[in-house]
Order: structure tokens, then sequence, then C-alpha cells
């Protein structure tokens, strides 16, 4: 069973597809969601979220947010996401933080 995940800033919307699972940067420490996950809202604290698909991995950086995971999915509404290969040194610096 597939978990359908959606990544979106102010800017755009990074990411819209069915994944196996995402790794996020909880406010309170990382968390893997995975299909069928119980309902949560969390804060986002700077770090990368980590989309794996059968075929794939995606590493996107985030500042900031929220995730929501419902019956329909995880929505991750972030301040700042970029993917991890574009980050800026500021970007670094508050992951390192």
């Amino acid at each position: 069973m597939a978990l359908h995940f959606e990544l979106v800033s102010p800017v755009k919307l990074l990411f819209s597809g069915d994944v196996e699972s995402v790794v996020i940067p909880g406010s309170e420490g990382e968390m893997t969601i995975l299909a069928q996950h119980a309902p949560i809202l969390t804060s986002l604290r700077a770090g990368v979220v980590v989309v794996s698909s059968a075929k794939s991995s995606e590493r996107i950086f985030v500042r900031g947010g929220f995730a929501e995971v419902n019956p329909k999915g995880l929505t991750v509404l972030a301040e700042r996401a970029i993917p991890v290969a574009e980050m800026t040194d500021e970007d670094r610096a508050a992951l390192a933080a």
C-alpha cells in the first residue's frame, strides 16, 4: 500500500505522489511516516525530508513549517524547501544548528 505525499512551499509544489515512506524532521525528532500512519500534526525543525519509493530516494531540505498525517496521506507545508543539491550556505548553517 502506498502513502500519498505532498510537499508544498510558498514558492511551489515540490513533490506530489505516492511513495513507500517519508522521513520528516519533526520538532521532537525524526519520524518515519508509512501508509496508514496514525493521524498527527507536528511542527518542523530545519532538516532533510527523505522520500523513498520502490525506484528511488529523494532528499529535500526544509526549514520551518508543519506536517500533517491524515487518512488521505502526509502533507508537509514548509516555510522553505529546496532539493539538498541546491542548498545555500545559510541553509547548511541552519541544518548544523
